[in-house]
C-alpha cells in the first residue's frame, strides 16, 4: 500500500469543496428564486429543501421535479477512459430524489456540455444513460449538447465534459411523503450502497492520487479490482424495490436519499425529529481505505460519504419485516440500524462512533 506519512488533516474544505461557503450562498440564491412560486399561485406544493419538489398538475396529480449532476466522478471517468457508466449515475442521483416524496419517476432529459463533440464520447455517455433508463424504467425524450471549450478542463484534452440530468415522476397529491407523519420510535431502515456512489469524490481522489500516490490502473488487494473500477463502480438505482414498497400497504413514513451530507441527510423531512443510530454494517473497504490513508476524521467521513448506506427508509416498528421481504426479493441487503426521537434540534446521533450530527456537520460526543 502506498502510504503518505506526513501528518495532514484532509477535509473537504481545504480540498476545495467549500461546504459552508456554498450553504450561504444557496440561501441568497433561494431567496430569489422561491419568490418565483407566486407567479403560479398554489402549483408549488413544498417548500425548497426537501429531495424534489411537487408540482400541483390538476385531478389531484402532483408532478415530482428535481436535478443533478455526476460531479467529479468524471474526472475519474477520463482518467480511466471509460464513459460508458457515468450516465447511470446521473440517472441514479435524479430517480433516487425523484423517490423521496413518494413519487413513481417517469422521465429524465440530459445536459451534456463538452470541450469537443467527440462521436465515441457521446456514444459511450449514452450506453450509460440508457442502462440506467432500463434500471429505473423511464424515458430520456430528450436533452442538451454544449460546445463550451473556452470553459471545460479534461484529463484527456478533447474529452472533458459534463453531464446533468432533470427528472420528473408522477404522485398522488394525497400520497406525498416527506416525514410529515414520524413519530417518536419509528424504526430506521438502511439500503446498502453499491460503493462511493456519486459523492465525495473530489476527497477521494485527492486522498489515493495525490496522498497515497496510486495510479489509477492499481490493483488493490481491499478491493478485489483496480482502484478504477472500484471508483466508478455506478450508483445504486432503487427504484424497483421502493416502487414495490410504495404500492404495497406498508406505511412509509419518510424515503431518503443518502447523498453529500451523508446520514445529515436524515433531517431533510418535515417532523421535527432527530435520530439515533445504534448499530451499521460494515462499510466498503473503500471507506477503510480513504479513511486511512488520507487520515480523516469520523466527522468528516460520515458528513461527505454514504459510508455503506445509500438509501434510508423510516417504518413503525410493525412494518420493518414488510420492507425486508421487498428487499430480499430485489436482493439488496438491508439493515434495521436505528429510530427516530422526537427532538427540535434536529440531531442524528451515531452511537458507535460517539458522533452527534447537527445542521451540517458532524461532532464528537
Amino acid at each position: 500500500m502506498h502510504m503518505n506519512t506526513k501528518l495532514k488533516i484532509l477535509n473537504y474544505s481545504n480540498v476545495g469543496v467549500d461546504t459552508d461557503k456554498e450553504e450561504r450562498g444557496s440561501k441568497r440564491l433561494i431567496s430569489w428564486v422561491k419568490k418565483t412560486t407566486s407567479f403560479n399561485e398554489n402549483q408549488v406544493k413544498l417548500d425548497f429543501g426537501y429531495f424534489a419538489n411537487v408540482l400541483d398538475i390538476g385531478n389531484e396529480i402532483g408532478l415530482a421535479i428535481s436535478t443533478d449532476g455526476v460531479g467529479t466522478k468524471i474526472i475519474v471517468a477520463q482518467m480511466m477512459e471509460k464513459y460508458d457508466t457515468v450516465g447511470i449515475d446521473c440517472i441514479a442521483m435524479n430517480v433516487n430524489d425523484i423517490l423521496c416524496v413518494g413519487a413513481t419517476p417517469i422521465s429524465m432529459v440530459d445536459y451534456i456540455a463538452v470541450q469537443c463533440p467527440d462521436p465515441h464520447l457521446l456514444e459511450e455517455i449514452g450506453k450509460g444513460l440508457y442502462e440506467g433508463a432500463k434500471i429505473a424504467q423511464i424515458s430520456i425524450p430528450g436533452g442538451e449538447i454544449a460546445q463550451i471549450k473556452e470553459m471545460i478542463k479534461s484529463e484527456k484534452e478533447g474529452y472533458g465534459f459534463d453531464l446533468a440530468g432533470a427528472a420528473v415522476g408522477l404522485v398522488s397529491l394525497d400520497k406525498i411523503i416527506i416525514g410529515q407523519d414520524i413519530s417518536e420510535g419509528d424504526i430506521l431502515i438502511g439500503l446498502r450502497s453499491s460503493g462511493i456512489h456519486s459523492n465525495g469524490l473530489t476527497l477521494a481522489r485527492r486522498v489515493f492520487f495525490k496522498e497515497g500516490k496510486y495510479k489509477i490502473s492499481d490493483y488493490i488487494d481491499e478491493l478485489g479490482r483496480s482502484l478504477g473500477e472500484e471508483l466508478l463502480e455506478p450508483t445504486h438505482i432503487y427504484v424497483s424495490e421502493i416502487i414495490e414498497m410504495l404500492k404495497s400497504d406498508i406505511n412509509i413514513k419518510a424515503l431518503i436519499h443518502i447523498t453529500s451530507d451523508g446520514f445529515l441527510n436524515l433531517t431533510r423531512v418535515k417532523a421535527e425529529c432527530g435520530y439515533v443510530i445504534e448499530k451499521l454494517p460494515e462499510p466498503q473497504p473503500i471507506f477503510r481505505l480513504i479513511q486511512k490513508i488520507g487520515k480523516i476524521s469520523d466527522e468528516e467521513m460520515f458528513r461527505v460519504f454514504n459510508m455503506g448506506i445509500g438509501f434510508c427508509i423510516v417504518v413503525p416498528s410493525s412494518e420493518v419485516g414488510k420492507v425486508f421481504d421487498v428487499c430480499k426479493k430485489f436482493n439488496i441487503d438491508c439493515f434495521k440500524i436505528g429510530y427516530s426521537i422526537e427532538d427540535q434540534e434536529r440531531k442524528v446521533i451515531i452511537e458507535e462512533k460517539k458522533l452527534v450530527g447537527k445542521k451540517n456537520k458532524f461532532f464528537k460526543i
